[in-house]
């Protein structure tokens, strides 16, 4: 996978919680995923297809969720309110949605979002297909984003 193409996705997480969660986030050094690690709570989950497979997560800690999404609605929630899957489901949509313009020579389709909840629960990607994460930072805590994308 050439590198260049996380950099789109990294573009549209800084825009995304800009615009939308109304905090700043930086991204930390990439690094190639050679193992089922990190973990995490709760992961939102977008497919890619085209001329160019895959798929990206973002994936949170449950309390740095529920703050991230409670920015978000402007409204405390909790883990069980039905808009804090959605919101989730929604935040990588936005950024899957987002990056495919910056990657429109592979003519990307996205799927639907997925939510995987999960205390600990690990994102695990296609054979053969390289995995970068990327982790970030801000003001409401730490999350990832893993990129895992195959050119043909």
């Amino acid at each position: 996978m050439d590198v260049s193409y996380i950099n789109p996705f990294v573009s549209a997480t800084i825009e995304c919680f800009k615009k939308m969660i109304f905090v700043d986030v930086t991204p930390k050094n990439p690094t190639l995923k050679n193992q089922p690690f990190p973990t995490y709570d709760i992961s939102g989950v977008i497919g890619l297809s085209g001329e160019a497979q895959g798929s990206i997560s973002l994936s949170f800690p449950q309390d740095v969720a529920i703050r991230v999404i409670s920015s978000m609605l402007s409204c405390k929630i909790d883990e069980n309110a039905p808009e804090f899957v959605d919101g989730i489901g929604e935040i990588a949509n936005i950024v899957a949605g987002n990056a495919k313009r910056g990657l429109s020579k592979f003519n990307l389709s996205i799927s639907l979002p997925n939510v995987i909840l999960g205390r600990n629960h690990v994102i695990g990607s296609q054979t053969g297909v390289p995995t970068i994460i990327v982790p970030f930072t801000s003001s409401m805590g730490f999350f990832s984003m893993e990129v895992a994308l195959k050119t043909k």
